[in-house]
């Protein structure tokens, strides 16, 4: 596996707030924004330093271009980044654009597509872009929970444009990817699938529901699927739901090509997620992921670094997803995760979310 970062995107500096929103009259200290430069570095450290070392190749991204860009965004989304960029400028309540920060921004989206030309140009298989900022919440005409240009659908496009005929869009942040599904939702070639907590709309920045209903439309119809999952869904859930929901639906489509948002803030220590997804939970998954890759499209697998806000956590968690990819024993024990299994309730959350789906 190929990794492509530059430490370039560690200078993109938020302010403290309240939170992750505008600093408040009533707090005395702001808080840290949680999409700091400390969750990259640590993932950085733990996947040089760890066992899986010796695994890994590490490349040197190159920027999006203005052209690359307009591929996913419009003109006018493209030049409300350029004024902003000028200053500084809150583009929504979470999503700070620093001045001069566009630079990092395409540095991110470049990261997206030098991994997916890595694999394009036949030098490898598998590969990772690690994105700050992330990618999967910016809208073809918005900003949005601290994402400014999408590289996961620049990245599907250029494979379009290259010759792959389909590709599957996999995304287990915690949050929903309501920017890929924008971007693709009226498309029959681009299959969208979105693990996330069940959170709903958070204003109109983020429109989209990520409920089951919204399924795509015109010929995109039945090619976005949204699988919403109880608050504290837990290890068990979460692999249930990959592989009885997740797995078949790519099977059906047999893309020619997965790329996956790799968001770990579905941990149980993240700062902006509730679902108690365990390193063994991502293990688990990726190992399931990694099967379905070799089988639908010849182990073609591009990953794009989305969130995870705990500084120290998630990283182990991005180092568990990359050893279930490469099928590589989990050496890093859990220094901290436990909670009993629930199956019963899993199983439940797993059938319940199959009954009130359209497509399942």
């Amino acid at each position: 596996m190929k990794i492509f970062y530059d430490e370039r995107m560690l200078l993109h500096r938020i302010p403290d707030g309240m939170f992750d929103s505008c600093p408040s009259p009533l707090l005395e200290k702001q808080i840290e924004q949680p999409e700091g430069a400390d969750r990259i570095i640590n993932t950085v450290s733990v996947l040089k330093r760890g066992p899986l070392g010796n695994r890994l190749s590490w490349g040197t991204p190159v920027s999006a271009t203005d052209k690359e860009l307009l591929e996913f965004h419009t003109e006018e989304y493209l030049q409300r980044l350029k004024e902003a960029d000028k200053t500084g400028e809150y583009l929504s309540p979470s999503t700070y654009l620093p001045k001069g920060g566009l630079e990092v921004a395409r540095l991110a989206a470049g990261a997206a597509l030098s991994a997916l030309r890595y694999v394009l140009g036949g030098e490898g298989l598998m590969s990772y872009g690690i994105c700050r900022p992330p990618n999967h919440h910016a809208q073809p005409n918005m900003a949005d929970g601290y994402c400014f240009i999408n590289g996961i659908g620049l990245a599907a496009l250029e494979a379009i444009a290259q010759g792959y005929k389909k590709i599957a869009i996999i995304d287990w942040d915690v949050h929903h990817g309501n920017g890929t599904q924008a971007g693709f939702y009226n498309r029959e070639d681009i299959l969208t699938i979105s693990m996330h907590m069940d959170h709903g709309s958070w204003g109109t920045s983020h429109p989209e529901t990520g409920k089951v209903d919204e399924i795509g439309i015109a010929a995109g119809t039945g090619f976005n699927i949204n699988l919403p999952l109880p608050f504290g869904a837990g290890d068990i859930c979460y692999t249930s739901v990959f592989e009885q929901c997740v797995v078949p639906k790519v099977q059906a489509f047999n893309p020619d090509l997965i790329i996956l948002a790799n968001g770990q803030d579905a941990n149980q220590f993240d700062p902006n997620g509730r679902q108690m997804v365990t390193m063994a939970g991502y293990y688990r998954m990726a190992s399931q992921l990694r099967e379905l890759v070799q089988e639908v499209c010849g182990g073609k697998l591009v990953m794009t670094q989305e969130g995870g806000y705990n500084p120290s956590y998630a990283p182990l968690c991005a180092y568990a997803v990359a050893a279930g990819l490469l099928g590589a024993e989990m050496e890093i024990e859990d220094p901290i995760a436990f909670y009993p299994e629930d199956s019963l309730r899993a199983e439940g959350d797993v059938r319940a979310l199959k009954e009130r789906h359209p497509l399942f």
